[in-house]
């Protein structure tokens, strides 16, 4: 996932929020949408051995793009893919590319609904498109709604804290109330303007978390496969 240690957060520093984290954590995720799209990388947790979906999410069309692969086990699910809100489209490849081509194939997708439970991948896919917002939060709500301060962590060299904050979990997974629970909520690492470097949070099908970091590559604006109408 990149370097820096990952303690989780769960340590004597957590605390509530200051005025100014409340700040940078209600503008992270309008940061985000400001910048258009980020590079991420999904590490979706899996009993069989987990996938990790490498690509862009353009925040204001809402849409993902990317390479999915098999992490400690076969290539049966490897291949490209491609989600918004409501539907992911998979090209199934033998070969997966490192990177997805900017143009994604004009054929040989195959399209189902996006799960709204039971599929950690799918869960996955819904919260990294959460992770963006047309608007700031409302900074004073968030330390009342449970937001904390739950450590400090360096993530690829840049140094971050980490704090609980706004319940981006698909809606039908969510077991608990934003902040509620120190195990369950998300957990952001966020620098000293707000900007988003990686983010954790439980999907009710799985034990482990989701891990979505957003990379130091260069975001490569989404092009929609055939059939997909961006959302903006």
């Amino acid at each position: 996932m990149g370097g820096g240690t990952d303690s989780g957060g769960d340590s004597a520093a957590r605390r509530t929020l200051t005025s100014d984290e409340a700040n940078r954590l209600a503008i992270t995720r309008f940061l985000n949408y400001q910048a258009g799209g980020r590079a991420v990388t999904i590490t979706v947790p899996s009993a069989a051995g987990g996938l990790v979906v490498t690509g862009s999410v353009d925040y204001r069309a809402g849409i993902g793009y990317g390479v999915v692969r098999g992490a400690g086990r076969d290539t049966s699910s490897d291949g490209l893919i491609q989600w918004t809100a409501a539907t992911v489209l998979v090209h199934p490849m033998t070969d997966a590319p490192a990177t997805a081509p900017p143009a994604p194939p004009a054929s040989g997708w195959y399209r189902r609904p996006l799960q709204k439970s039971g599929s950690a991948l799918d869960s996955s896919l819904a919260i990294a498109l959460g992770l963006g917002s047309d608007r700031p939060d409302n900074a004073e709500l968030l330390p009342q709604n449970g937001a904390a301060l739950v450590g400090k962590d360096r993530v690829r060299g840049h140094s971050v804290d980490v704090m609980t904050g706004p319940n981006v979990r698909a809606r039908s997974e969510t077991s608990s109330a934003p902040g509620s629970n120190s195990s369950s909520a998300v957990r952001y690492w966020i620098d000293g303007d707000g900007t988003m470097y990686r983010v954790r949070a439980g999907v009710a099908s799985e034990s482990q978390p989701v891990v979505i970091d957003f990379d130091d590559r260069k975001y490569v604006p989404v092009r929609a496969a055939p059939g997909v109408t961006p959302a903006g």
